[in-house]
């Protein structure tokens, strides 16, 4: 099966032709590294000059893609070239496959050749100065200096920069990606509380005009029909009112409602659930002091747990009780629970789940769920500041 080789990249072709033909017009000048009586020139004459020129030329196609096998081949054709009047241009491309082999080449091989070419660059300064005596021979060790080590140490600056550009460009990434996250998460958040609070300010009107709707249709009794009638516009016109609130709130942006319900407000709460049929009593031990979160979510609960008996519980008496126990406030409706008869309003569990949802962020406990012949709402909320779950 043949190996098929990677393909150049297009300015490793143009080094490589550049290389080329450089090295090309310097034989037809006659212009060469050396001359013809140095003793270490073996082959004379303009012409050797070119198979190391060439398979040099070849080298830089690989610069980029593969290295390390350009950098071994071009050693070899470098050396190759001591041997002939040599070449500007060899010398040239050389110095850019080191440079190459430390930029493109794996990190292992870049750090070798860093150690290699330093070492190479201080022995051939010192074992030519220790064997002539001369300090012409320091030169050798400078032209060695310039033609390996200095390339290989600029690649790997080069490379360090490009590094370290990389990892800043991956943390931008991550940042930008990890506030995509968070936006997405204050969205779907905000989404919820929006959720939560149009419920609970609409949805106990709404089952109580659907509730004495459906009375006032059932039964042909004008005084019961215009008791109904009388019910079902006192929760409109509240209805209407939390709506325009809460419209307002989203259209002014406001981060927290006006006016938030606290727990004096249960009186009033408990008042409109007896208007609206339900016999209901409320035991409010909870104390003076409670901290705003808890409040609001007690009154949600409260709230949300008349609308509830409203429209699921059988006839009887609902119990509303807040006692302050171990650090915590304690919520108890409890509503008789059975078959019911009569005009009823559906439901989605969307009350459940919001009145889970309030407990859960105050760090508490939630249950709700039939003991006996009752229905019994529980919640415990600690008075302190929970940790968000």
């Amino acid at each position: 099966m043949a190996v098929r080789l990677p393909r150049p990249h297009r300015f490793d072709v143009y080094v490589a032709a550049g290389g080329l033909l450089g090295g090309l017009l310097l034989v037809l000048l006659g212009l060469g590294t050396r001359r013809s009586d140095d003793p270490i020139t073996l082959f004379d004459g303009p012409w050797p000059v070119l198979l190391p020129l060439t398979v040099l030329a070849g080298c830089e196609l690989l610069r980029r893609t593969a290295p390390r096998a350009a950098l071994l081949t071009g050693t070899v054709a470098i050396c190759a070239d001591l041997t002939t009047q040599g070449s500007l241009a060899s010398v040239l491309m050389f110095t850019d496959l080191v440079y190459a082999a430390v930029l493109y080449g794996p990190l292992a091989s870049a750090r070798r050749i860093q150690w290699i070419t330093g070492l190479l660059t201080v022995v051939a300064t010192l074992v030519p100065f220790a064997v002539w005596r001369v300090p012409e021979a320091l030169l050798i060790g400078v032209v060695v200096g310039v033609v390996a080590y200095g390339p290989a140490a600029t690649g790997w600056i080069v490379r360090n920069h490009r590094d370290a550009a990389e990892a800043a460009r991956l943390r931008a990434e991550q940042t930008a990606l990890l506030a995509e996250m968070d936006r997405n998460q204050a969205v779907v958040a905000e989404r919820a509380r929006m959720a939560r609070e149009l419920h609970d300010m609409v949805a106990n009107h709404l089952s109580a005009i659907a509730i004495h709707s459906t009375a006032a249709l059932s039964l042909d009794d004008p005084k019961t029909s215009a008791e109904a009638l009388g019910v079902i516009r006192e929760n409109s016109v509240k209805g209407l009112e939390e709506m325009r609130r809460l419209i307002g709130i989203l259209r002014d942006g406001d981060e927290e409602p006006s006016a938030v319900p606290t727990l004096d407000g249960l009186t009033a709460l408990v008042e409109d659930a007896r208007t609206n049929g339900l016999d209901v009593t409320l035991d409010p031990g909870y104390g003076t002091t409670v901290p705003a979160p808890v409040e609001l979510a007690a009154y949600r609960i409260v709230q949300e747990s008349l609308t509830n008996a409203l429209k699921h519980a059988c006839p009887g008496r609902v119990t509303v009780s807040l006692a302050r126990r171990d650090g915590s406030l304690d919520v108890l409706v409890s509503s008789p629970y059975g078959r019911r008869e009569g005009p009823s309003a559906p439901g989605s569990g969307a009350g459940l789940v919001g009145m889970r949802e309030r407990v859960a962020l105050l760090g508490g406990t939630f249950t709700a769920g039939p003991e006996g012949t009752l229905w019994a709402v529980r919640a415990a909320l600690p008075l302190t500041d929970g940790d968000p779950t």
